[in-house]
């Protein structure tokens, strides 16, 4: 099990940390001088942590690529108040050293009780055709291991293992809730649309080294997929009524909710409306939550810029906090990130030979 994970660095300011991290990006970009340098997106199951390294670069350019694990030895160290690392070497690591739990985000819910409150949901359906359907999925062994572990989404929301079930238990929740709301809203139409809605992402997605894209995934997407599985477990519930069919089927197409976000129907009855705003509300709240914990170091309750929503967010909870007085900042600020070091910072101790590295 690695001893330094991306959520220490706060604890590993300005020391030279060595761990090992999958490469979620690599680009090869020039320096002034016009020799490479290598700008790395380092992940693992904490994070994510943007890496440059600026020598002995022609060395190690074709030892690796994206989604390759590497051990790492360098220096943690902050830009515009976000942690970065100054790579002094590397090396990629044979799949013998590789402890895939230590790279791969994982709910911190427990996925056992997640999928009994989702079976206590489906448990109190009235529809016995919507029920049975909703069964016939969870009891297929190999839908049920992939459902209680895939994630929701590559990158944008629930982007960890148990994401999609964490999610669907989220709506479910949510909706029950709203549905008490709204009298003509059928209860267990919506439930069954918000537990088909994603269901495609575990065969569209791989995440065994990484979070990506299957090939059947990049050229259906997870639709299209959903609506071959409901084809697939309506053969098993005898006199479905086909007008129940044709309502899943659309709940299933336009729960993305506009043309430009992928849905090649918008929602046109009360239950897929719902789905949508639901689906959504719990999307962006979660990448809210995720963002707040990936920079819960910084001081400014303002975050960086969230693509996903695009915009920077402001932490509520941070800004109401009473602070304490402190000394002013110092106002001077760092040269471009992407710059040369011009120098290198020297310790006055000698540094120990770590293991995995030659001196």
């Amino acid at each position: 099990m690695k001893e330094f994970y991306i959520c220490d660095c706060a604890r590993h300011e300005n020391k030279i940390i060595t761990s090992n991290f999958i490469v979620a990006g690599k680009q090869i970009k020039p320096k002034k001088t016009g020799e490479p340098y290598l700008a790395l997106t380092l992940g693992d199951r904490s994070g994510q942590l943007e890496a440059k390294m600026w020598d002995n670069v022609e060395e190690v350019l074709n030892a690796f690529e994206q989604d390759d694990f590497l051990k790492v030895k360098g220096l943690v160290n902050k830009y515009k108040n976000r942690f970065q690392l100054t790579i002094h070497k590397l090396r990629k690591l044979g799949e013998t050293e590789i402890e895939f739990s230590d790279y791969l985000p994982k709910t911190a819910r427990n996925i056992d009780e997640l999928w009994q409150a989702l079976a206590a949901f489906v448990a109190s359906f009235q529809n016995p055709y919507l029920r049975s359907l909703v069964e016939a999925f969870m009891s297929d062994p190999e839908i049920a291991a992939a459902y209680r572990n895939a994630p929701a989404a590559k990158t944008m929301h629930h982007a960890y293992i148990g994401g999609l079930l964490d999610h669907v238990v989220s709506l479910f929740r949510s909706c029950d809730l709203v549905c008490r709301n709204y009298s003509q809203i059928n209860r267990d139409l919506l439930l069954t649309g918000a537990f088909l809605h994603d269901i495609g992402k575990i065969h569209e997605l791989a995440y065994n080294r990484s979070f990506s894209y299957t090939t059947r995934g990049q050229l259906l997407g997870h639709m299209i997929i959903e609506l071959e599985m409901l084809q697939a477990k309506l053969a098993l519930v005898p006199g479905f009524p086909p007008e129940l069919k044709t309502l899943l089927e659309h709940l299933i197409i336009s729960h993305h909710g506009k043309y430009e976000f992928g849905s090649p129907k918008l929602p046109m009855f009360p239950e897929a409306v719902l789905l949508h705003y639901m689906d959504d509300l719990d999307s962006k709240m979660e990448a809210m939550r995720a963002q707040f914990e990936r920079e819960a170091d910084l001081e400014s309750p303002w975050t960086s810029y969230n693509a996903s929503l695009g915009r920077p967010l402001l932490n509520s909870a941070k800004f109401l906090t009473p602070k304490a007085d402190s000394a002013p900042e110092d106002s001077s600020s760092a040269e471009d990130n992407e710059a040369e070091p011009e120098s290198t910072i020297e310790s006055s101790e000698e540094t120990p030979i770590l293991p995995g590295f030659k001196s």
